[in-house]
């Protein structure tokens, strides 16, 4: 159900009539005996269409139809005062035409954040792009980019595109987020924490968009994706892999591979916080990038942007999913992005953005 948000003014009027009806109720019962009857009808409707517009009010702020709203001010001229007229017609409604001596005062502007950008998507339909959200409610909202396409609804947490920011970077920074959060082309990390915000619940499905140098698309999904908060440095957790690119995260099809390169229930590691499993070295000190590093990985979309593709190094820390293109392959395009895990959407996802 939805209101006309510019019923909500009335709604304070109301409520506003209800108290001078209430107070004036006894005297007015004293010396209009044959009215009596007359005025108690009226305040019962009053009370009625106070319960009901509390209701709708309770029912929009839950499902956000909220949007900035204006006093009613009549057209009549204004008297300086500090009292309030409010007259009532012979059906015992409020008449549209009310002379308020001083203006309701506005209630600033009520702006929507959607918990994540498949409530975005549910409610608005809107294109590709960055939004703010609120994934908890105790918790400032923050910027994100909105990937509306391929069944629409994603978060998108990570993107690589053009090599122009640099991954390597320190524990604060891929705590808080970097990059730039400006066009639909920008490279970023959204931030530990506010992922750790986002995916707490665990009831997700994150989909890796993967693109190579000829324009070959591949993807991978993982549900139930979350991490843990900083305190257990942000451990990351996931469930059942399926897609074309092969399973990367969990080291791919080889026990030893897996027992070396498996992402699962790895802590998030950076060239100041060694937290992997190498007692050699340091992994995102090699690979130069922020990452859930075992000894060390199959999948480090992080790393290294090499513009040829194939690479040679000491190390291969380009931006790999070994179970697609091999650990000395760095890919052109990767995206990172979440939405909750019963999302339903008609088109399916399948490609994603290019």
């Amino acid at each position: 159900m939805k209101m006309d948000i510019a019923a909500i003014p009335v709604l304070l009027l109301l409520i506003l009539v209800g108290n001078m009806a209430s107070s004036t109720q006894l005297s007015t019962v004293e010396s209009c005996g044959p009215e009596v009857a007359t005025i108690k009808r009226n305040i019962r409707k009053l009370e009625n269409k106070l319960l009901i517009g509390n209701w709708q009010v309770e029912h929009l702020r839950r499902h956000k139809y909220f949007r900035p709203f204006q006093p009613v001010v009549s057209h009549t001229k204004m008297e300086t005062g500090t009292t309030t007229d409010v007259n009532l017609n012979s059906s015992g409604t409020i008449d549209t035409n009310v002379t308020l001596m001083k203006s309701l005062p506005t209630a600033g502007s009520l702006i929507v954040h959607d918990k994540d950008c498949s409530e975005l998507f549910d409610r608005l339909k809107p294109t590709s792009g960055f939004y703010r959200i609120r994934p908890k409610l105790h918790k400032e909202p923050f910027l994100v980019y909105c990937d509306m396409k391929d069944g629409g609804g994603w978060t998108v947490f990570q993107r690589r595109r053009h090599g122009k920011v640099d991954f390597n970077r320190d524990w604060v920074d891929y705590r808080d987020g970097f990059g730039d959060f400006k066009l639909g082309n920008d490279e970023f990390w959204l931030g530990n924490e506010q992922m750790y915000s986002l995916l707490s619940e665990g009831k997700n499905l994150m989909k890796i968009d993967l693109m190579d140098w000829n324009g070959k698309r591949s993807y991978a999904f993982y549900d139930n994706f979350r991490i843990t908060d900083e305190a257990d440095k942000y451990r990351l957790q996931y469930g059942q892999y399926s897609g074309k690119a092969g399973d990367a995260l969990s080291g791919g099809t080889g026990m030893v591979d897996q027992w070396s390169a498996c992402l699962s229930g790895m802590q998030f590691s950076t060239r100041d916080q060694d937290n992997d499993r190498y007692s050699q070295g340091s992994c995102a000190q090699e690979n130069k990038a922020g990452w859930w590093y075992n000894r060390c990985h199959a999948a480090n979309l992080n790393g290294m942007f090499y513009r040829t593709g194939d690479y040679k190094g000491e190390y291969d820390n380009g931006v790999v999913w070994g179970t697609w293109k091999g650990l000395w392959y760095s890919l052109r395009h990767t995206t990172m992005k979440v939405r909750p895990l019963l999302f339903l959407d008609d088109v399916g996802s399948g490609g994603g953005e290019s």
